[in-house]
């Protein structure tokens, strides 16, 4: 098997993604920032969703693509490393997004519109101000890798509650064991990036589920 279908057999998630191509440099570039601002990673362009490997028709196009978003659509830019790799006559770009020491980092989404991602699991997610001052701080606690880890009584309540409700906020579980923000809000990131709980950012107030 070679490494790159060893790479593929992996699936996606927190430090690898696939993209059959790259479309546009504002999309690409939320998924590079949310690497660079998480545990860094690697895009596999050129392999679709389900892990097979289409290849890119033009090389060349893809990696000046790639380096626009990094560059302009990327704040602070980013450094890419992009490698090429032929199989079975289809060209596929390994891109390597090393975490950054620069966090947070934001993409461009629309005109004057720049927004910070996160990776959690498989997902870029858009972070808050308070996830992004974490970031800024190189906070360890509020950052953390992804792996099993036995909950303390506070995070045991938002499961709880997520069991006997749909949803939980910040303010309904700063209220719920009354405590304050920063402390709710770590405990919250850190139930989502050990995938625990789903965080919901599509409505006007951010909500968090099973």
């Amino acid at each position: 098997m070679s490494d790159l279908q060893s790479l593929i057999r992996q699936g996606e998630g927190e430090q690898l993604e696939f993209k059959k191509k790259t479309t546009h440099p504002s999309r690409i570039s939320r998924t590079l920032v949310s690497l660079a601002n998480t545990h860094g990673g690697r895009v596999l362009v050129g392999v679709d969703d389900d892990g097979r490997v289409v290849g890119v028709r033009d090389a060349e196009e893809e990696i000046y693509l790639l380096r626009q978003a990094a560059e302009f659509y990327a704040d602070p830019p980013l450094t890419l490393k992009i490698r090429e790799l032929e199989e079975d006559g289809r060209v596929i770009l390994i891109v390597t997004v090393p975490e950054s020491p620069h966090k947070p980092h934001r993409a461009q989404v629309a005109d004057g519109d720049w927004r910070g991602y996160v990776r959690v699991r498989d997902e870029s997610v858009q972070t808050s101000q308070l996830t992004e001052k974490a970031l800024e701080h190189n906070d360890q606690l509020a950052m953390p890798r992804l792996e099993k880890l036995p909950l303390n009584k506070e995070e045991l309540a938002v499961l709880e509650y997520l069991r006997q409700n749909p949803r939980i906020t910040l303010p309904q579980y700063m209220k719920l064991l009354n405590i304050g923000q920063r402390r709710a809000y770590r405990t919250l990131i850190k139930l989502t990036l050990h995938g625990y709980i789903k965080h919901h950012d599509k409505q006007k107030e951010v909500y968090y589920t099973l």
